[in-house]
């Protein structure tokens, strides 16, 4: 297992995925964000089946920041239960990963 996380993170559009994107990567969070266009969820939210156009961000980020990197997403993010669910990195390209360990260094 590495010293980094990928975050899934659901967001509603462009510039939410962006802002949160942006702030994470210049406060030194983390070192890399994807944004990925043209997902559509479907999902059971107080009772009704929901159906939303979204975007996702993959986070890449030293595990040691986990915690302030939820912290900040949820800050930032104008859903009331954003989705961020931590996925560790358990191999990949070594020098990348050292890279993706030393974000905000």
């Amino acid at each position: 297992m590495s010293d980094v996380i990928i975050l899934y993170v659901t967001t509603p559009d462009r510039e939410t995925a962006r802002r949160i994107g942006r702030t994470l990567v210049e406060e030194g969070l983390a070192a890399c964000i994807n944004i990925i266009g043209g997902m559509e969820s479907i999902y059971r939210w107080h009772g009704v089946v929901e159906q939303a156009d979204e975007l996702v961000l993959l986070v890449k980020a030293p595990a040691a920041q986990a915690e302030a990197v939820y912290a900040r997403i949820c800050a930032l993010h104008p859903y009331d239960l954003p989705c961020i669910l931590a996925l560790p990195v358990t191999g990949g390209n070594t020098p990348y990963i050292d890279w993706l360990a030393k974000a905000g260094h």
